[in-house]
């Protein structure tokens, strides 16, 4: 599959995959969904790239604006490529790359909050419910209206019970399904 940039600074530069069947790609026709749905709210905010993979999803946020994308992944091959994506896009300075675990990472006293944390992990292993609940359990990474967008095939999906998080939008396009959660409100 061909990956690019569909749109802002970096609008049509193609992006490397990474080696191996490791990382599921996001399609193009999912990602311009997913930013229309963002629209211009994007600009301006810091983003996670839990699952970094190409950091086609980071790379466009921050060809549409976003002020920092931090991009995570376990791993060396899809580093790389997220470096030399964000080299070839000129988007290094409005990022940092992590090699890491996530749930490792997730598990500690966050550092930083984020106004959107991106979750496409390895299909068929229950690893987003996994991440969802350790962002539930410590929400401490995300700012006040942020959001969480989990990437998934419509086969994984499941209803979760989450005490911080609350899903307020499902999108499904073909075989990619958008799941969208909000911090839950006091009312």
């Amino acid at each position: 599959m061909s990956l690019r940039v569909i749109t802002g600074s970096a609008k049509g530069r193609r992006l490397k995959s990474v080696p191996g069947d490791s990382t599921r790609a996001i399609t193009d026709r999912v990602k311009e969904s997913l930013f229309n749905i963002l629209g211009s709210d994007i600009k301006g905010t810091i983003l996670w790239d839990l699952f970094g993979g190409t950091g086609a999803v980071g790379i466009e946020a921050l060809s549409r604006g976003a002020a920092f994308v931090y991009f995570l992944d376990r791993s060396w091959d899809a580093i790389k490529t997220i470096r030399s994506n964000l080299e070839h896009t000129h988007l290094t300075d409005h990022a940092e790359i992590r090699h890491g675990d996530a749930f490792t990472m997730l598990a500690k006293p966050p550092d930083r909050k984020f106004d959107y944390i991106f979750i496409a992990p390895p299909q068929y292993q229950e690893l987003w419910l996994k991440a969802l609940r350790a962002i539930d359990d410590n929400i401490g990474w995300m700012n006040e209206n942020a959001w969480v967008i989990v990437q998934v095939h419509p086969r994984e999906y499941q209803s979760l019970s989450l005490q911080n998080l609350n899903e307020f939008d499902q999108r499904k396009y073909g075989s990619t399904l958008l799941i969208f959660y909000e911090k839950e409100t006091s009312g």
